[in-house]
């Protein structure tokens, strides 16, 4: 049977916790500035990288030849963008040009801005719920040690900046850490954690997650699930039986499954991807870890070559550090 954890010393049971959730400070325009920011201090290093190679790949060039276009290719796949997402954004821009056209930098980099924010498009829109349309339930998956349970935090978090009730379901009941840690998040956020004991039956966690929620008035269910690919088939009976609990326990609320990528980890993690859609259905990406050491580019190759859209970014540790992923900012952050 699972448990509730207790809320932090000082604060009241149940849906008190709840109703301690902060409401919404920074008005939209302010609020949207400190997250380019952070959008660019997690893009820097990338940011960095391109435009130095890039001048370095036009120095010296009267016209934009086929050498220079494909040393363009080349960095532009170094930043992980993939090989197929760096030759078609060159090859778009090979079409607008014509040989003897001059070099101009900045008209190259603009081009590529807007070439990469239409690729970005590709994938289908994701869904973004309006806060306060009725209680909804996240499944947050992906492989252990990607950022998983730190992001089903900055979710949470993101839920009480919306003036919504979040609660947390510790779903990831193999890994005794991660419930661990998904508790002192809960206890700095001042959110309620339902948890089993280590090992317990995960679908059992959320049966009772989503009676505790329906009884606090939660607006917003995030759950953390295991991420053991390595014994795909065990993940996918353990996600099944969640999905039909859902099903059964929640039919009206909007539900979501969301897959978390270490941007860290660049093409691994396109390929980590790839194996995980196979076995969830998946309807957005969190990309974590957006946070300078990154590539960044990954993104691009996301939405181009496995046609999911990215949802999120983590750009940093504090709970926070999530930005809303909007193509056009995020190809400026990293070209412009």
């Amino acid at each position: 049977m699972s448990e509730t954890k207790s809320p932090p010393e000082g604060t009241a049971a149940g849906a008190d916790v709840l109703e301690l959730a902060p409401e919404r400070k920074l008005p939209e325009p302010e609020e949207r500035q400190g997250l380019w920011k952070k959008l660019q201090r997690g893009l820097l290093m990338t940011h960095t990288e391109l435009i130095d190679k890039m001048s370095a790949a036009v120095a010296g060039r009267t016209t934009l030849d086929e050498e220079t276009l494909e040393f363009l290719e080349e960095v532009l796949i170094s930043a992980d963008l993939g090989v197929e997402t760096s030759l078609e954004l060159v090859e778009r821009l090979r079409a607008d040009l014509r040989p003897d056209q001059a070099v101009d930098f900045l008209k190259v980099r603009e081009r590529l801005v807007d070439e990469m924010s239409v690729l970005l498009l590709d994938a289908p829109p994701p869904r973004r719920p309006a806060p306060g349309s009725g209680p909804r339930i996240t499944l947050v998956v992906g492989v252990n040690g990607a950022g998983k349970t730190t992001s089903v935090a900055k979710l949470a978090r993101r839920s009480q900046l919306d003036g919504e009730r979040p609660l947390l379901a510790a779903g990831d009941t193999f890994r005794a850490a991660a419930i661990e840690q998904l508790e002192l998040w809960g206890e700095r956020l001042g959110v309620e954690v339902i948890r089993s004991a280590p090992g317990g039956d995960p679908a059992a966690v959320v049966y009772d997650a989503i009676q505790a929620a329906r009884a606090r008035r939660a607006d917003h269910l995030v759950v953390d699930t295991a991420g053991r690919l390595h014994t795909k088939e065990h993940l996918m009976k353990e996600l099944g039986k969640i999905g039909r609990v859902v099903e059964r326990e929640a039919p009206d609320w909007e539900r979501r499954t969301l897959l978390v990528l270490d941007a860290t980890t660049g093409q691994n993690a396109i390929s980590q991807a790839r194996t995980f859609t196979r076995v969830v259905p998946v309807d957005g990406v969190l990309l974590a870890k957006v946070d300078g050491t990154a590539k960044g580019g990954m993104a691009v190759a996301v939405a181009r070559e496995l046609r999911l859209p990215v949802v999120w970014l983590g750009v940093g540790e504090s709970a926070e550090d999530l930005v809303p992923f909007r193509p056009r900012e995020f190809a400026a952050a990293l070209l412009g």
